[in-house]
């Protein structure tokens, strides 16, 4: 599967991108590069990525005005690679619909699992998922699409991974750290963070009441559960 897939690398450092596609193509990916976002969201548009590495800090277009216009777009995926590493950085980050959250100095090695991790999300193999019906919200796994009352809801790789996982699995209730390893594929990734805005994302999403969610449901001290 990976041998045929394209990642565009979006970094203004060279000795940056000249590492990570490296390492990409080490690991049987085609790569794209580019060094700034307009240049970026040309070959979004015409070279048919199926994943974005994206830094933040960009000449021209800057890397969360790329990442809003991407997820406008579509689904592709988008994994953030920067210096901007607080708290707040990333949380923005996530809730303009970035997958995933890398942060410089980094290991070009983790990079690549998190690529391939949100790969296998975005393009699921095995045995035929069954489609989810529930207070009015379908999931359908095959075409990886969410409707809520036969309107389409927009969900991001991670997002729609997540709530299928939980709802999948309807009243167990998992632990941050069950969902991230479940849901990210990889240890390294125990960022529950991350997590947080995801649960945020989708009941802003799904519920009919955010702020009161009915699927959706924390238990606290312990993690989350999707009631049906």
């Amino acid at each position: 599967m990976l041998a045929m897939t394209t990642v565009l690398v979006v970094d203004d450092e060279p000795l940056v991108r000249d590492v990570v596609v490296r390492y990409l193509r080490r690991e049987g990916f085609d790569t794209l590069e580019a060094s700034d976002g307009d240049t970026a969201r040309t070959l979004v548009a015409t070279g048919d990525p199926q994943l974005v590495v994206l830094d933040l800090m960009l000449p021209g277009t800057d890397g969360l005005s790329l990442c809003r216009w991407i997820r406008s777009r579509g689904d592709l995926p988008v994994i953030m690679l920067t210096a901007r590493g607080e708290p707040a950085d990333r949380i923005v980050g996530l809730e303009i619909g970035a997958d995933d959250y890398v942060t410089k100095p980094f290991s070009a090695r983790e990079l690549v699992m998190r690529v391939k991790a949100v790969l296998r999300r975005a393009q699921p193999v095995g045995a035929p998922q069954e489609t989810l019906t529930f207070d009015g919200l379908v999931l359908d796994p095959a075409a990886r699409e969410a409707h809520r009352d036969d309107e389409p809801v927009r969900l991001t790789v991670k997002e729609f991974d997540l709530l299928y996982f939980l709802a999948s699995n309807p009243r167990h209730v998992f632990s941050r750290s069950q969902l991230m390893a479940s849901v990210w594929g990889y240890e390294a990734a125990l960022d529950t963070g991350t997590l947080t805005v995801h649960i945020r994302r989708l009941r802003a999403k799904i519920e009919r009441d955010p702020a009161n969610p009915r699927h959706l449901e924390t238990v606290w001290g312990v993690g989350y559960r999707f009631v049906p």
